[in-house]
């Protein structure tokens, strides 16, 4: 199906997965946790810190109150492009275990009521970012939330095996909206921290459909392990892992943060290695060592990130001496 033919039965193929929460009688009687669970808070709350490093780190002059409305923008642009995720992937999340509990498939929030939720949110965090800092940060951050939302929930998703591969640049964005928000440019330091989370996104979502691939597979998602096989899988969460790995440590062998980034970043990526190594050796029925992948790159993110600002701000109250 084209792009446009898709974007043309959203409506039907949400409307179809609310038929199990209309049986149960809790169509449209939302609470406020429900429309915060559109919001994915916990994806959120990575593109926000994210964001901060970009922000923090950029040699920008933005007062505080401005800063912090900025990233109140970028999460509430995140947590758009959340909703308008769960409105079209309603009919998936639907027969898969894992999401059939979300908002929309169970018939807590109106398909209808998600749509006007997530545009608003998204129209309002443009424009207010853009009033706010600059207008290249406003487009930004619109071309973020457009991406995941057309590019990957609409086509890519359902289209190819390599969908997070592509679509793992939308979620890679933020660190760049947060340095162009504070510069109103771009340089070659919020790109090398792009290019990390986007290496880091594939091992991350592959980890988790190696352990949900039945999920996926009912729901006809042609994720990698589905249409490739395990084995396969294994393989590219490896190499992409080597290749993650390289691509962090890449900011402080070009000079742009110190060694304790070096260190931490050396660490962590030495035990996602290790990691990624028992994932490819192992053929284990419950896929513990996806598991365990799965829930040490988070970790392992949020330690790259954490030590890069850490190590920025050390360099700025105590410069080195001349």
């Amino acid at each position: 199906m084209s792009l446009t033919g898709s974007i043309d039965h959203a409506a039907t193929h949400a409307s179809q997965a609310v038929d199990a929460g209309k049986a149960r009688g809790r169509l449209g009687t939302a609470r406020i946790d429900d429309y915060l669970a559109l919001l994915k808070p916990r994806v959120m709350s990575l593109v926000v810190f994210t964001a901060l490093v970009g922000l923090v780190t950029a040699p920008g002059d933005l007062h505080p109150t401005i800063a912090l409305a900025a990233l109140a923008c970028i999460a509430v642009g995140a947590g758009a492009a959340g909703v308008l995720n769960m409105w079209y992937d309603a009919d998936i999340d639907a027969v898969m275990r894992r999401t059939a509990h979300r908002p929309i498939p169970s018939g807590r929030v109106r398909p209808a009521e998600a749509l006007v939720f997530g545009l608003v949110l998204a129209t309002a965090a443009v424009v207010a970012l853009g009033v706010l800092t600059n207008v290249a940060a406003a487009a930004s951050l619109g071309f973020t939330i457009f991406f995941y939302v057309v590019i990957y929930t609409m086509w890519l998703k359902r289209a190819t095996p390599y969908n997070i591969v592509i679509g793992g640049a939308a979620g890679a964005f933020p660190p760049v909206i947060g340095w162009i928000a504070s510069t109103g440019s771009l340089s070659v330091e919020p790109v090398l921290l792009l290019v990390t989370i986007f290496l880091w996104t594939p091992p991350h979502f592959w980890a988790l459909s190696l352990y949900r691939t039945d999920d996926y597979g009912r729901a006809g998602v042609p994720m990698l392990p589905v249409v490739a096989g395990k084995a396969k899988t294994r393989e590219q969460i490896f190499l992409y892992t080597l290749l993650l790995v390289s691509a962090s440590l890449l900011p402080w062998a070009l000079g742009y943060v110190g060694a304790i980034y070096g260190a931490v970043a050396t660490a962590a990526g030495g035990y996602m290695i290790l990691l990624a190594r028992q994932v490819r050796a192992g053929d284990d029925a419950r896929e513990r060592a996806a598991r365990r992948l799965f829930a040490f790159s988070i970790v392992h993110l949020f330690l790259l990130f954490a030590s890069y600002l850490v190590q920025k701000q050390l360099t700025i109250n105590f410069p080195p001496f001349a």
